[in-house]
């Protein structure tokens, strides 16, 4: 499905861009049906831009573009072209506006629309450092748009959309892909730094339910004190490795067993870092247990507050979405084992390939649309 747009349309380049807490995310359309007029025409900064963002998988030390990601042959108002998933953190913000004043992109009169708190923060900055005017978004509504349309153009001709078979046993728990055919209502948990919890009962009407501050920022701020690790995907490999009930009271430390009256395996979590009060245990343990142990806390954390949300909203949908979950199976096979286990298979989780991206896909249609009002 094609996007409805102006007849004016907008000039390339085609961005959008989501500015969180943690990482910047931006999709660029890259056309490949470029009459030759078209090339001729097209100045000197602009293909030196495309060619910049289309020939390199790396940029600078922290850019990183998501070749995996990229949707093919995606039609948006009536261009054909491909989409590039790139991401940096927004530690590097200031160098990417430099890059920006120093490949002159103000000469190319693009409206930059920008999403995510950054959005605000940085307003500024783009001024006054490359004369930029940011079209500023809402986040929520970004992430709505964007995850609806990904969701319909599909992955490739594939689903994008994916869940757990017999996610409470780990022997026969296999990934099954699934399209949000029937989306609505559906709970939204996004995983950034924070998190945020939306009821979704159509593309225009949702509500924010609530949110928790321990979020993917708290995992990787955690692990970093804790383990001096320095980044998401160290962080995540040495958990990987970790064992988390060495750091953890489980009910059958406590009970020596179950505790049946209600349900309670021994192998439950009873108290998240319980064991840390002891010395002995304190010596005991790894690095890459500490490391698992943080994972499964915060994981869990967002499992019980989604749980109760489904419950209070009664929606039986729950859909995670955002950074927190990439490359991060340990995390979405849990989500996907706690929704159904406390909810005695009621409460299904799903998944999204392009987790993260939905807020800056939301910005890219917005600019799309622009330019309709008179």
């Amino acid at each position: 499905s094609s996007l409805q747009c102006s007849s004016t349309l907008h000039s390339f380049p085609w961005f959008g861009m989501d500015i969180g807490g943690t990482l910047v995310k931006l999709v660029y359309f890259e056309p490949v049906d470029i009459t030759a007029e078209e090339e001729q025409e097209e100045v000197e900064n602009l293909k030196s831009i495309r060619r910049y963002l289309t020939s390199n998988v790396a940029y600078g030390k922290t850019g990183v573009r998501d070749v995996h990601l990229e949707l093919r042959n995606l039609t948006m108002c009536g261009r054909t072209g491909n989409l590039h998933f790139i991401r940096f953190p927004t530690q590097a913000m200031h160098h990417f506006i430099q890059m920006g004043r120093d490949k002159n992109f103000s000469s190319l009169h693009t409206t930059l629309c920008a999403t995510g708190g950054g959005a605000y923060k940085f307003e500024n900055d783009f001024r006054t450092m490359a004369d930029l005017e940011l079209l500023k978004l809402d986040e929520l509504d970004c992430l709505i748009r964007g995850l609806l349309f990904v969701d319909r153009v599909s992955f490739n001709g594939h689903p994008e959309g994916y869940y757990f078979q017999n996610p409470s046993d780990t022997q026969s728990c296999v990934k099954k892909t699934c399209t949000l055919d029937n989306p609505f209502p559906m709970l939204l948990v996004n995983i950034g730094s924070g998190v945020s919890i939306l009821a979704v009962y159509s593309e225009n009407n949702y509500k924010r339910v609530t949110g928790t501050s321990l979020g993917g920022g708290t995992f990787l701020g955690l692990c970093c004190l804790l383990t001096g690790c320095e980044t998401f995907e160290e962080a995540l490999e040495m958990a990987s490795k970790g064992d988390s009930t060495n750091v953890d009271k489980l009910v059958k430390d406590i009970y020596g067993g179950d505790y049946e009256r209600f349900g309670l395996q021994g192998s439950a979590v009873a108290s998240s870092f319980g064991h840390m009060m002891s010395k002995e245990k304190r010596d005991s343990i790894s690095k890459e247990d500490l490391a698992r142990a943080t994972l499964v806390t915060i994981t869990n954390n967002i499992g019980s507050i989604a749980r109760m949300c489904a419950v209070n909203e009664n929606i039986e949908r729950v859909v995670f979405v955002g950074n927190f979950l990439r490359i991060n199976t340990v995390s979405t096979k849990l989500l996907a084992y706690a929704m159904d286990f406390w909810s005695k298979g009621q409460l299904r989780a799903l998944f999204l390939e392009h987790e993260g991206y939905f807020g800056a896909v939301g910005a890219l249609m917005e600019l799309l649309k622009t330019t309709e009002d008179p």
